[in-house]
């Protein structure tokens, strides 16, 4: 391999939004992610939405049915 051309390749500190942290090892020193293996639906067997824009409530008041009074 060449010389001089690679990144350094460090220790990695990975924080999710659920408050779970874990090392890896990456180019950069830390990393966020919206969903890790502890909260993702596939791996807990839970429902969660993740709503970063509002197109969930968007989609839930644009089809939501109007109550007859």
């Amino acid at each position: 391999m060449k010389e001089g051309i690679h990144p350094n390749y460090k220790e990695a500190k990975v924080v999710c939004a659920c408050g779970e942290t874990f090392t890896t090892r990456s180019t950069v020193s830390e990393i966020r992610v919206d969903i890790c293996s502890k909260c993702h639906p596939f791996f807990t067997g839970k429902q969660k939405i993740v709503d970063a824009e509002g197109r969930v409530e968007k989609f839930r008041k644009k089809y939501e049915r109007k109550k007859e009074s």
